[in-house]
């Protein structure tokens, strides 16, 4: 089980320094290290931080900060939202329970992974949504739903380290792993580009919640790089062959113009 590398936790535009450490604290709890922030409200690093992590300074001294969630995920593999499910998208749910499971097989099988968690008050945004494989939901009471960003990530890293003490046999990967991240981001941004000389975001208000769709639709087919590779080709060779037919039409427009004088 030494070999198996826990899940990365990712904070998205974390406030406050007490709340950092405090992940940091249960995150060395349950066997966690990786921490990475995604635009700090006050920036990094805050010296508050050390007090309320408790001692679990190697967290805090490990921890990596990016601009962009696209950025801090960009070589992970597989990562699950933590959050309250969207209306916006149609994307897999699950307990803590159930993608610790998930998190557990990929991580055995060599993948790396991560958990995604909102801000205090924002939470994560529907277009951050919509670059992960899933999304995980604390089944809480519906009476009192307050729930502090520590105690989310205490709940997903207990379920994870249950499994790594009960150390159940992870399930054999019979297909080739998913693309990380960044090579999907870049097939999205390809697509999207290619869509937009088309003109298929119309109207242009609609672009926004389109390209999530599109992304969503695309991230629940789990591409490998292989899958990516031939489906960017496949976006080339459509914007390729539309340059074509354009270049005909230009063509035939000039030598009817050229006839008409």
């Amino acid at each position: 089980m030494s070999a198996i590398t826990p899940p990365v936790v990712i904070l998205d535009r974390s406030q406050l320094a007490d709340n950092i450490g405090s992940v940091a604290r249960v995150m060395a709890n349950f066997g966690l290290s990786e921490l990475r922030l995604v635009n700090p409200r006050d920036g990094w690093p805050q010296e508050r931080a050390w007090a309320t992590a408790s001692g679990a300074d190697w967290v805090l001294e490990g921890i990596k900060v990016f601009d962009t969630v696209a950025d801090a995920i960009a070589d992970l593999n597989v990562v699950f939202a933590t959050t309250a499910r969207p209306r916006e998208t149609r994307q897999p749910v699950r307990t803590p329970r159930e993608s610790a499971r998930i998190l557990y097989d990929e991580t055995a099988s060599g993948l790396k992974c991560g958990l995604l968690f909102g801000g205090e008050r924002a939470g994560l945004e529907t277009g951050d949504i919509a670059l992960c494989a899933g999304i995980t939901t604390i089944p809480i009471d519906p009476r009192h739903q307050s729930l502090n960003l520590a105690q989310a990530v205490a709940i997903n890293a207990y379920e994870w380290r249950t499994l790594i003490l009960d150390a159940p046999p992870p399930s054999f990967r019979e297909a080739e792993p998913p693309a990380s991240n960044a090579l999907l981001m870049g097939m999205y941004e390809h697509l999207e580009a290619e869509l937009d000389n088309g003109g298929f975001f119309h109207p242009p208000e609609k672009k926004r919640s389109m390209s999530q769709n599109l992304r969503v639709m695309l991230g629940r087919a789990s591409f490998t790089e292989q899958e990516v590779a031939t489906f960017r080709g496949v976006i080339h060779a459509l914007s390729k062959g539309r340059g074509r037919v354009l270049a005909k039409m230009a063509a035939k427009a000039t030598a009817e113009a050229k006839k008409e004088d």
